[in-house]
């Protein structure tokens, strides 16, 4: 197998379950600062110019949610998902809307240009962004909250997964904003009791990350 990832970006999800499962793959570094996800070559991989995208033999799969049900059922044993139809829909549930709303919203905070041209319109766009990502953070830390409260170790439950490491991801993504993530206690801990995890350590030693990103003024 192979995954193409970016340092700090979504991909740490599928990276952290690749070495969670602890098969041979080859990880290979697209350098979004430097507009390699535009060049021909990485564009012959993704068209659509994006990470992650995991190779498996001679099939091309991209998209979070399509490579963490993948990796879920073609190593069953990790149970990266819960079995029960319940449970796991509430996993998928939180999952997507990670993946289609907290995702998108920071887009508009770190790339505003993405949305508009003129430097101002840039400069609000990213301002009312932020506040709307700090409401979803403590959206997020109130679920945690709820998942720990209840005796469990993990977002996901019994096992570390997909949920945790989209959480970690995206509570570092708001120290960029200016969000101070040790205010969301609970999904503090859990990103600092991931960071320490073997196969978490290994994927986040890969990258380089450092898990607060924020800094005051």
């Amino acid at each position: 197998m192979k995954l193409y990832y970016a340092p700090g970006a979504c991909s740490f999800v599928p990276h952290v379950l690749l070495e969670l499962i602890g098969e041979p793959f080859e990880p290979v570094m697209v350098k979004l600062h430097k507009g390699e996800q535009n060049e021909p070559a990485y564009r012959a991989v993704n068209p659509r110019g994006q990470v992650p995208v995991l190779v498996d033999g001679g099939e091309t799969i991209t998209q979070i949610l399509a490579i963490v049900g993948y990796l879920n059922d073609r190593f069953p044993q990790h149970a990266f998902l819960p079995t029960e139809p319940l449970p796991r829909a509430r996993v998928m549930e939180r999952l997507a809307w990670l993946n289609n709303t907290v995702h998108t919203t920071f887009t508009h905070v770190f790339m505003p240009y993405k949305f508009v041209d003129e430097p101002e319109a840039q400069r609000q766009v990213k301002a009312f962004n932020v506040n709307v990502y700090r409401g979803l953070l403590q959206d997020l830390e109130d679920f945690a909250t709820r998942v720990i409260g209840q005796g469990e170790p993990w977002l996901g439950g019994a096992r570390v997964g997909p949920l945790d490491a989209y959480a970690l991801t995206v509570l570092r993504w708001g120290g960029l904003g200016g969000i101070d993530p040790t205010g969301f206690p609970t999904l503090w801990t859990q990103a600092n009791k991931l960071a320490v995890h073997p196969a978490a350590a290994r994927a986040i030693e890969r990258e380089r990350l450092q898990l607060n990103l924020y800094r005051p003024g």
